[in-house]
């Protein structure tokens, strides 16, 4: 790369900046602050699930090219693809919208040898990283943390596409992936996954994939139709229902939410019973439009009928995909700066329409312990896809889900790494998020591009971790490492606070880490527990008496983050399994 190509793309980078002003909505002075934890892990983390262990499962694809961490011992690993690709086939360069079922000529298959790693292990308590073994290509995939912590991921793409891997969290760095014999129904490229409330999971959608499974499944893999998929799939080139928005809904049921349509679906009796209202506008949100969704804190648990939200934010305008893909003529429209809000138990449900203080898509939505979402990393113009991003949004936003229609906005201090197009966040137990990834391109590219792929990751530390509110941060006081919990259980959580507490701003929520992958966390859900009292129990001590969840409708059997928040100040984390 030139010198005079190094200034343009320096210039067009201040541009981009200078463009994404953050209008700040509750307050003019933004918040949180940016930590830069390590250079590199060797690659772009483009999927991340936090463990029971405190450790991060991290991968990004096997076919990207040799990364930056190698296997020790000089292990290599030989990978075998008898396919080809449908972006070489007839999609417009720069797209990655599927692959094929077309076999390269003759019957030849594709072999090529790698000695480094495209998954890691990140333990959050020592900042160590460890490579890990991928034997298939698991490129835009789905997972789920199973009731006894470990991770079960689906599929992939190329050989990797109906392939089942499971990984146990262990203490002893011998943990490695393991590829199960069991396999899907199908190809699953860009699906979703959602825990089911007694275990297991079910696996919705993907590429040309209108219908759904169950895993584990018992014997042989049963498919099961789901017209909805294929209804909301606008042409195959826009393909605005991939990794679709599925949350479960407190009665049982499945929330499903694609291009800019919602159904309430009953799963175990395969049938649709409830249809939502389309999003005001009718713009896309799924891939490659790219918003985010998140289900609300679920509150009143004790309540004979619990109310639950659902808020999806950004995406890309109808025909951007196309507009940004054109080969002639690209232009890169802005992103979409509104967010819909519907309350999904209603007996009328209607979406409520916000404004952002900024477009945003390819954003990521995160529940922080003390109920807010954090909405980070993004573009502000352009679709999801290689190269067809732009306008890098630096700065987070704070949404309060309890304020004020039109004042629940709220500009957080910006970063200084673009975090575009398969970029991920995920909670840490310390109350930070862990963000990493960006890879705009089809392979590892540091140089003489306009983002360069990132192998770095940042935590982003909201501003109740700053020193100024450490007086009343809550401890919560534990010997244990792990608590076990049951369903309608009254818990007494003791904690410390070294100022004064305020009696009625104390609460105990629970949070289920996110499978975040593609700007949507799976799984992701925060309640807030009915405290029944606050007890003072000596100086700086108390205990407060909450009852838990009273099904898996509400929380689903497994592992759970449970936090102490005094004052919007959330504690540290504990790990708890609700069984």
């Amino acid at each position: 790369m030139t010198s005079q190509t190094s200034i343009l793309y320096f210039l067009l980078f201040q541009l981009t900046i200078i463009s994404q002003p953050c209008h700040r909505f509750l307050t003019d002075a933004a918040g949180g602050r940016w930590n830069y934890l390590r250079k590199s892990i060797g690659i772009s983390a483009m999927h991340m699930q936090l463990l029971k262990n405190d450790r991060v499962i991290i991968y990004d694809r096997t076919d990207f090219g040799k990364s930056n961490i190698s296997f020790p011992d000089g292990k290599c690993l030989i990978y075998t693809n008898c396919t080809k690709s449908m972006i070489d086939d007839f999609q417009p360069p720069g797209t990655e919208i599927g692959k094929s079922n077309v076999p390269l000529a003759n019957g030849k298959c594709h072999n090529y040898t790698d000695c480094t790693a495209h998954s890691v292990e990140y333990d959050v308590l020592t900042d160590a990283v460890r490579p890990l073994t991928v034997r298939t290509n698991i490129w835009c995939s789905s997972g789920a943390v199973m009731p006894d912590g470990s991770l079960i991921q689906t599929g992939g793409s190329f050989e990797g596409e109906r392939k089942v891997r499971i990984f146990k969290p262990c203490s002893d760095d011998k943990c490695d992936w393991v590829e199960t014999e069991s396999s899907l129904a199908v190809k699953r490229w860009y699906a979703t996954n959602h825990v089911l409330p007694k275990g297991g999971q079910i696996v919705i959608g993907g590429l040309d994939q209108f219908n759904y499974e169950f895993q584990p499944e018992r014997g042989s893999p049963i498919l099961y139709k789901l017209p909805f998929l294929a209804e909301t799939t606008t042409n195959r080139l826009e393909q605005n229902n991939l990794y679709p928005f599925v949350f479960l809904n407190v009665d049982g049921n499945l929330f499903i939410f694609a291009n800019n349509r919602a159904i309430l679906f009953d799963y175990s009796n395969h049938k649709v019973v409830r249809t939502y209202p389309v999003v005001p506008g009718g713009d896309p949100r799924c891939y490659p439009s790219t918003g985010s969704a998140v289900l609300l804190p679920l509150k009143n648990l004790q309540a004979p009928s619990v109310e639950a939200e659902v808020l999806v934010c950004g995406g890309a305008p109808k025909g951007a995909f196309a507009k940004a893909n054109n080969k002639k003529n690209a232009t890169f429209v802005a992103a979409l700066d509104t967010c819909g809000r519907i309350k999904i138990t209603d007996p009328n449900p209607k979406w409520v329409m916000e404004t952002m203080p900024q477009a945003r898509l390819m954003g990521d939505m995160t529940l922080l312990p003390n109920g807010n979402v954090l909405i980070i990393n993004g573009a502000g113009a352009g679709v999801a896809g290689w190269e067809t991003g732009r306008n890098p949004v630096l700065s987070p936003v704070l949404y309060h889900p309890e304020g004020k229609l039109g004042l629940r906005f709220e500009c957080q201090n910006p970063s200084t790494i673009p975090r575009m197009y398969h970029s991920t966040a995920i909670l840490l137990r310390d109350g930070r998020v862990l963000v990493g990834g960006s890879n705009s391109h089809d392979k590892y590219e540091f140089t003489g591009v306009l983002y360069p792929t990132e192998l770095s990751l940042e935590a982003f530390s909201p501003a109740y971790l700053d020193p100024e509110n450490s007086i009343l941060r809550p401890k919560i006081v534990t010997t244990a490492s792990q608590t076990t919990l049951k369903y309608n259980q009254k818990l007494l959580v003791r904690f410390t606070v070294a100022g004064t507490v305020a009696i009625d701003k104390v609460s105990v929520t629970m949070v289920a880490p996110s499978f975040t992958t593609h700007s949507f966390s799976m799984n992701q859900r925060l309640l807030i527990l009915v405290s029944e009292k606050v007890m003072c129990l000596g100086k700086n001590t108390y205990a407060v008496q909450v009852t838990t969840p009273g099904s898996g409708n509400l929380a689903p059997l497994g592992y759970y983050l449970l936090f102490l928040v005094h004052q919007d100040i959330p504690s540290k984390g504990i790990w708890v399994n609700l069984q």
